[in-house]
């Protein structure tokens, strides 16, 4: 199990343990995370699963592809580190990330 820590748009801090396996998204839908609404259900078709992952864990998730980087282009609040929850696998290397789930 991998420890992560949402902090939502209102800056609410929820710290929960993930299986590794599963995606970002499912962990903050299984714990009622505020600002994932994933409305495609982790189909990489909607971004209403934005975060935005710490520099240092850049290194620890695969480079997005052209269709995780497309939805990304239509966000006003986009930054360096955003990224979709539903196409970052939870691996032993995310554990202790702090993400950040903006505003949507």
């Amino acid at each position: 199990m991998t420890k992560i820590t949402f902090i939502s748009p209102n800056d609410e801090k929820n710290t929960v343990t993930a299986k590794v396996g599963s995606t970002l998204m499912e962990a903050a839908l299984d714990n009622d995370i505020p600002g994932i609404d994933a409305d495609c259900g982790g189909g990489c078709a909607c971004a209403t699963c934005h975060v935005i992952l710490p520099d240092e864990f850049m290194t620890a998730v695969p480079a997005m592809d052209e269709d995780e980087q497309y939805l990304l282009d239509f966000l006003d609040n986009r930054q360096k580190n955003s990224r979709l929850s539903c196409q970052i696998d939870i691996t032993d290397k995310l554990d202790g990330v702090i993400i950040v789930v903006p505003e949507i």
